[in-house]
């Protein structure tokens, strides 16, 4: 198989996916500690030691809560955005308190693409209150990956990047009235709800429905939240806004979970 997509975790207490081409393996965001990603990819029979490269998409604990110590302990690069970097290092601290510096670092800008080994990468801003979020698309062997979480809402520029995915990895964090009932505090909860916030169910219905283009083999709804979402709610709701769309080639829902690492998507 030319292209992979394994999620080892996806949701509000750690992220961490891997994304494989025929000659390349990526690591996007290590929201986990070093250790339980290590044993995720051995899981998934996935050797850490093949890992090229982790790639950040913002400085949210449960998006870069191992990154330090995996880069290190696989001696590989972190590629990140500088003002990402920059509010890392405000926050990151060792087992001793000091703060601390990625060694092997690479700079990238959002809407500019680059090189790892065979697989292209192209960044893109997405809405949400970080300090330079972006979501990702990954082409190698003609097939396209889409990985884009953590938003608000969905404008024209992202919808526009998500367009001819193979795979796309989409964000359906909440249930508006499971939030709006649940126990978060409402600061938290407006937070959340805002165009800077997550993505709802509905939000993402809006999309399957309006704008997207129906040709991903594969759809994973990620993200959703343990408080504020159910399983079978995001994917009843994503499954209605399909509708004719969903086949046995095209539009295949699985749900990435928190707690247990996804089985990987071959192309």
């Amino acid at each position: 198989m030319a292209v992979s997509v394994t999620v080892l975790a996806s949701g509000s207490k750690g992220n961490c996916t891997v994304i494989s081409s025929s000659g390349t393996h990526l690591l996007v965001d290590a929201g986990l500690s070093c250790r339980e990603l290590l044993r995720r990819m051995i899981l998934c029979a996935l050797d850490p030691d093949c890992i090229d490269a982790i790639l950040v998409t913002h400085e949210h604990t449960d998006h870069i809560a191992g990154l330090r110590v995996l880069a290190k302990r696989l001696k590989i690069p972190v590629y990140i955005t500088a003002p990402t970097y920059h509010a890392y290092q405000k926050v990151a601290r060792d087992a001793a308190g000091n703060r601390i510096s990625l060694t092997r670092l690479e700079h990238f800008r959002s809407g500019s693409a680059f090189q790892i080994g065979d697989i292209t990468v192209t960044p893109f801003t997405i809405p949400h209150d970080a300090v330079d979020p972006v979501g990702f698309t990954f082409r190698s062997d003609g097939i396209k990956v889409g990985v884009c979480t953590d938003l608000g809402y969905m404008p024209a520029s992202v919808r526009h990047h998500l367009r001819g995915c193979h795979v796309l990895m989409i964000e359906s964090n909440h249930d508006l009235e499971m939030l709006r009932g649940g126990p978060y505090p409402w600061s938290v909860k407006q937070r959340v709800m805002s165009n800077v916030g997550h993505l709802s169910n509905d939000r993402l219905a809006d999309f399957l429905t309006s704008d997207y283009d129906g040709v991903a083999e594969f759809l994973i709804l990620a993200h959703l939240s343990e408080q504020n979402n159910h399983p079978e709610i995001a994917r009843v709701t994503a499954e209605r806004a399909l509708g004719e769309q969903r086949s046995l080639l095209r539009n295949r829902l699985m749900l990435a979970a928190q707690h247990e690492p996804l089985p990987a998507v071959r192309l």
